[in-house]
């Protein structure tokens, strides 16, 4: 029988590979996700593809974004990023950090991302951006220490999701569950406004529905999990 903690990391393994069907995640990007038992901790896999993440390759992170115990394996140099976040929003579970070709074109623009659909009501009210230089003149566009990243976290302030200029998006949810699914079809909207802005003027929902729309259910997201992971291709689904 699995403990508590094997389970987390089978789990967050899966929504690595969700992920990656969905076309969220390619060969970069990671997903954490804070430990229950201890709030000061965070599960985030060693440096890998997300599509070869198992539940082997999971960490335990602390509050400083450092391995609970020693490894000599290759760890992501942005796990800075989700130890802010976790301790910047205590409402907050799990964090999706990625480069999806739906999102960048936001973060080379001026084009403000907003819902312009139902499930695209995911992202929340609205979309804040973090510009870098604005702070730190010309970087390497990695948030590589934690004075960027604590900035980063209070740009994103009380939203769900961040634009982050030149580099991709910061998704984050009251669960690994709530994250997948505001990571996925967060990108689903944003490649709907791609394709239909040569078509005419789009517009995005109102501040209510908004609201309304954005209130999401588990059942509804439980649903498009378990669609997802049934629907991975062979290569990515994971050992039993």
């Amino acid at each position: 029988m699995q403990n508590n903690s094997e389970q987390l990391r089978r789990e967050l393994a899966l929504a690595h590979r969700i992920l990656v069907g969905q076309g969220v995640l390619e060969a970069f990007g990671h997903i954490s996700l804070r430990n229950p038992d201890n709030p000061q901790e965070f599960y985030l896999p060693r440096a890998l593809p997300p599509s070869c993440v198992t539940a082997d390759d999971v960490l335990l992170f602390n509050s400083d974004s450092k391995p609970v115990q020693p490894t000599d394996q290759a760890l992501f140099s942005e796990s800075c990023i989700h130890a802010a976040i976790f301790r910047a929003r205590p409402d907050v579970m799990a964090i999706c950090h990625h480069h999806s070709p739906s999102i960048m074109p936001f973060c080379v623009t001026n084009k403000t991302l907003e819902p312009v659909s139902q499930t695209g009501a995911a992202m929340g009210e609205r979309v804040p951006v973090w510009d870098s230089q604005v702070e730190f003149g010309d970087t390497r566009l990695l948030l590589t220490d934690q004075q960027q990243s604590d900035s980063l976290a209070k740009a994103l302030g009380p939203d769900w999701m961040i634009l982050m200029r030149r580099h991709g998006a910061t998704v984050v949810g009251r669960s690994l569950t709530e994250v997948v699914f505001r990571a996925v079809h967060a990108c689903r909207d944003a490649d709907t406004i791609l394709r239909a802005s040569p078509l005419g003027e789009i517009t995005p929902l109102t501040r209510q529905e908004r609201q309304l729309a954005g209130a999401l259910r588990e059942e509804p997201m439980r649903r498009c999990w378990q669609h997802w992971a049934a629907t991975l291709p062979e290569i990515l689904h994971l050992a039993d």
